[in-house]
């Protein structure tokens, strides 16, 4: 198994996509690691997945999933769930999860770097910064 780490999401026409970045009246929660649709993306942790969920009310078509771990819950967005993920589904670290979605189709034509968003939140309800956990997509 190959794995690349894949650079943060720099400033682009839609904002930028590390931790803390400005968005508005608000902060980015996570990290946006630039990663080519249709990567494959690997479980930084082992744990269980907890929910798999939609970003979007508006659009279905955008998936994420979530993966508890040592008291904290590990979100992956734009990321469409392997065929056998499902809820309570073991993870091992390394482990595939899921694929890369066009998330830069959404924001068209502003020019977005396709990317996912890695957020991790305690029990507590505290964001914290996920870059020490990543550890990449592989290319398929």
């Amino acid at each position: 198994m190959i794995k690349v780490r894949t650079p943060t999401r720099n400033f682009d026409e839609c904002g930028e996509g590390h931790f803390g970045a400005s968005r508005g009246s608000r902060t980015h929660n996570g990290i946006d690691y630039a990663a080519a649709a249709n990567s494959e993306v690997l479980s930084p942790v082992w744990g269980f997945v907890t929910k798999l969920g939609y970003p979007y009310g508006d659009d279905l078509t955008y998936r994420y999933v979530e993966i508890a771990s040592n008291g904290k819950r590990h979100r992956f967005f734009y990321v469409k769930p392997s065929w056998d993920m499902e809820k309570g589904h073991e993870v091992q670290t390394g482990d595939v999860i899921g694929q890369v979605q066009n998330i830069a189709k959404r924001y068209a034509p502003r020019h977005m770097v396709n990317h996912i968003h890695y957020e991790i939140k305690t029990l507590d309800g505290e964001f914290i910064d996920p870059e020490e956990y990543w550890s990449g997509t592989k290319e398929v």
